[in-house]
């Protein structure tokens, strides 16, 4: 609430916004199943939705993805797709930059196999 007479200082003195880890665990997440879903297209169930841990330190993002892929596909492609898309979506939606994401394939999923 602004107070009558009260006049507001220059943007870089009226504070900052947080954004808290859970958010960009989110955004990263999503990101990377969007991308991997034409992946699992003709698959009777969709693929399951990646894991993702985020650390912001210093301004700067860190990330972990952790997925599970469809077999046979190419492997270093899905999971730089992933990554990439992970990473972009990070910066447009919050402006801050992806210093590293690592990414880590915990489990194939054989085409025709339950």
């Amino acid at each position: 609430m602004a107070y009558p007479g009260a006049v507001a200082g220059p943007p870089a003195q009226r504070g900052g916004v947080r954004i808290a880890d859970r958010v960009y665990r989110r955004i990263a997440a999503r990101a990377a199943a969007d991308a991997l879903a034409p992946a699992w297209q003709g698959r009777p169930e969709p693929g399951p939705y990646p894991r993702v841990s985020a650390l912001l330190s210093h301004g700067r993002v860190r990330l972990t993805l952790h997925l599970e892929l469809p077999f046979p596909a190419d492997i270093g492609a899905l999971a730089r797709t992933a990554r990439e898309a992970a990473c972009s979506r990070i910066t447009e939606l919050t402006g801050t930059p992806v210093t590293a994401a690592d990414v880590v394939v915990d489990r194939l999923h054989p085409a025709g196999a339950r």
